[in-house]
């Protein structure tokens, strides 16, 4: 593997397609390898604009804009970093050798479509999942719940991410407004829902798995050590690592992890969220990029999912060995405002064992991410503690 030199014609060059707090720290782990980065986004200053070497804003449902912006920067390597993206396009991209996507770009299309995902990891794979059906009306979905999923369950977008759209219906008075939600919140429009079933689950981790080159080029799958998280409304609050569990769940959990990520094939780190009761199992999405819950390896492993990311797509050895115990905790906007002020972040920062991230998002909602608190400690529930008290003391105001 050859790395070029940065904005020069050796340059190696990596186009991301979504450039928010994820993203932005993906960019970082590149251009301490060398690498060349464009930043691509839907609006202004994105927290991955602010660091990259050039931004742009398109809107990625557009596959000729796409297109064009792809032929205009010639990247070498196309990383999605977000579901809104036109998919098509970028299968048309990978198979004209414009670039290469990672992981590919058929992962692309399946992961970024809750039904295609869903169908490979069930129907072709034969893992464990919740019980499940799709709706492309209020009557298919009425129907799909009478039909045998029942009360409670989920509804969701077959495309939308943390948590936007997702509801849970306790009884037929729900069905309607879920509908609704579900259609206004997706990331791209479309008449399409899942509706799952209620899985009795103890916990739910996060294995975070990255498909990378060994010495002799071959590709070796890798685990990190299983992340636990808390989500509220399908949106992560907390998230810690290690998890506490059985061998054997951890076992079935990499397994798992292992056959839904070599079906999607290509190179790089992916996210696998699975239900644990006892020793079962059971499979429930996955993303090909680095996950919302793995912030916490900033604090946590030797090599963050970051790095580990920007490592195994570039051809790179990666090591996923966990450093020690750690956590991390949302900091939420707490108000609709434009460029906000931050307070607290000295007491924050005074909390033994912590360290916090702020993103830079341009505008901040009530209840959108605007940094993470995380911390180390000897064991989790130290770190978890320490990590929500950090989280606590910054204020977001006007």
């Amino acid at each position: 593997m050859k790395l070029g030199t940065p904005l020069s014609s050796s340059a190696t060059k990596v186009m991301l397609l979504g450039a928010g707090e994820l993203g932005k720290e993906v960019i970082i782990a590149l251009q301490r390898l060398g690498v060349e980065v464009i930043a691509v986004d839907r609006y202004e200053n994105a927290p991955g604009h602010q660091v990259a070497h050039r931004a742009h804003v398109i809107d990625m449902t557009d596959g000729r804009a796409l297109r064009a912006l792809v032929e205009k920067e010639k990247p070498h390597l196309i990383v999605p970093e977000i579901e809104a993206i036109a998919t098509d396009m970028l299968a048309q991209i990978e198979k004209d050798k414009l670039a290469v996507v990672i992981p590919t770009a058929r992962a692309a299309q399946l992961t970024m479509n809750r039904e295609g995902i869903r169908r490979l990891a069930a129907e072709e794979l034969g893992l464990p999942t919740s019980p499940y059906a799709f709706a492309g009306s209020l009557a298919e979905l009425q129907a799909a719940i009478d039909g045998g999923i029942g009360y409670p369950c989920f509804v969701k977008p077959v495309m939308s991410s943390s948590g936007k759209g997702q509801s849970r219906l306790e009884g037929p008075d729900d069905v309607a407004a879920a509908w609704e939600y579900a259609l206004s919140a997706g990331r791209v429009k479309q008449l399409r829902v899942i509706v799952e079933g209620l899985v009795n689950f103890d916990y739910e981790i996060t294995q975070l798995t990255v498909r990378a080159n060994n010495a002799k080029g071959e590709i070796e799958t890798h685990y990190c050590a299983p992340v636990g998280h808390v989500q509220v409304n399908g949106d992560y609050v907390e998230s810690w690592q290690p998890q506490a569990m059985s061998e054997t769940a951890l076992e079935e959990s990499r397994r798992i992890a292992g056959k839904v990520t070599a079906a999607l094939g290509g190179r790089g780190l992916f996210g696998v969220e699975l239900f644990i009761k006892g020793n079962k199992v059971w499979f429930s999405e996955v993303s090909p990029r680095p996950h919302d819950t793995g912030l916490v390896t900033l604090i946590t492993q030797w090599q963050n999912e970051f790095e580990l990311h920007a490592r195994a797509i570039l051809g790179l050895p990666v090591d996923t060995s966990l450093r020690n115990a750690g956590a991390s905790a949302v900091i939420y906007g707490g108000v609709n405002a434009s460029g906000v002020v931050y307070e607290g972040v000295e007491q924050a920062l005074a909390v033994p064992g912590t360290d916090i991230r702020l993103f830079g998002k341009p505008e901040a909602f009530m209840k959108r991410r605007m940094g993470v608190a995380l911390a180390s400690g000897g064991k989790v529930d130290e770190a978890r503690g320490r990590a929500r008290l950090a989280a606590s003391k910054v204020k977001v105001s006007e």
